[in-house]
């Protein structure tokens, strides 16, 4: 089996879908997607080895590094070299649960109050 993304006019996932691989020409149903239900298509991968990241609906492909992207979650963060979106500030490794405050560019721990 094979991914399939197909994008947009601005890059942007709209659907994936799975297509047989058993083609004899090796396309693994890149030539029947485009003959019956049109658009683009890039393929993509559960495990990330093609194109880093498992295309996502509403991820973006990003040409210039040949991946998908997901949304950026906050203004700060930036995107690494594997297109993965990191905070400013590592996330703390004292094994407690934090979610991350943009206003003071930190993490904040859950507390259960």
């Amino acid at each position: 089996m094979a991914h399939f993304a197909e994008i947009n006019k601005k890059n942007i996932v709209v659907r994936v879908l799975v297509t047989a691989s058993d083609d004899p020409n090796g396309d693994k149903g890149y030539s029947w997607l485009v003959k019956n239900l049109g658009g683009t298509w890039i393929e993509t991968s559960y495990n990330g080895s093609i194109r880093k990241n498992y295309a996502g609906i509403g991820h973006t492909y990003n040409l210039e590094i040949d991946a998908f992207v997901s949304p950026q979650p906050f203004k700060s963060w930036v995107l690494d070299n594997e297109a993965i979106w990191q905070a400013p500030k590592g996330y703390p490794s004292d094994n407690k649960n934090y979610n991350w405050n943009e206003p003071t560019l930190s993490w904040v721990e859950i507390t259960g109050e």
